[in-house]
């Protein structure tokens, strides 16, 4: 059975939130995101922004896969996403397109939303993700985008409620967080997305 192998370098440096001691640790790594599967990802960026004043979120239209798995099975999977920077935490937003099986459409059907996943960035993604799946949670969609992003979302809910994702620590991953947190601390309050093609 063939799986998607996410690039893995190892001596890639994590996200400081997820470097920070040992508190809140999953799997060894701190939670750095929590994500929310929504219908419509604009509407969603309004309501975020009206309740909790945040901004501006990066976002990702129709993201090109190169590779998707469906526990273990080659998959098509159409998502847009959005991001934003919440204090230490990065919030997600992701609205699938199509119709096909998926973590996302695992846990809420067509016209459903909310969370998702919380994310972690491990030192080592295989043997973490190994360690979820040895403890009976197997891994429900695994990913590897055009540019070179990767993450398995290993299915936890019978334990909390809702997904894991593990991501293998990219530079090209540590790049887009950095980003979202920059464009946070920089934020003039007035351009609400900052629109980034869906290939890179």
């Amino acid at each position: 059975m063939t799986s998607a192998r996410p690039h893995d370098p190892g001596a890639a440096s994590v996200p400081s939130a997820a470097a920070a001691g040992s508190s809140g640790r999953i799997g060894g790594a701190a939670v750095i995101q929590n994500a929310y599967v929504v219908n419509d990802i604009d509407e969603a960026i309004e309501r975020w922004h009206r309740l909790w004043g945040t901004g501006p979120f990066i976002v990702r239209r129709h993201i090109v896969m190169e590779q998707v798995l469906y526990r273990g099975q080659p998959a098509a999977l159409d998502i847009s996403a959005a991001f934003v920077q919440a204090g230490a935490l990065q919030i997600e937003f992701i609205c699938q397109h199509n119709d096909g099986p998926s973590a996302f459409r695992d846990a809420y059907a067509p016209g459903q939303e909310g969370l998702h996943h919380v994310a972690i960035m491990p030192q080592d993604y295989r043997a973490t993700v190994d360690r979820f799946v040895h403890l009976g949670y197997p891994v429900a969609t695994e990913l590897l985008t055009r540019s070179g992003r990767g993450a398995s979302f290993v299915d936890t809910r019978a334990l909390c409620g809702h997904m894991v994702e593990i991501y293998p620590a990219s530079e090209g991953l540590l790049k887009l967080y950095r980003r979202v947190a920059d464009e946070a601390a920089r934020w003039d309050g007035r351009t609400l997305r900052i629109e980034l093609d869906g290939a890179s």
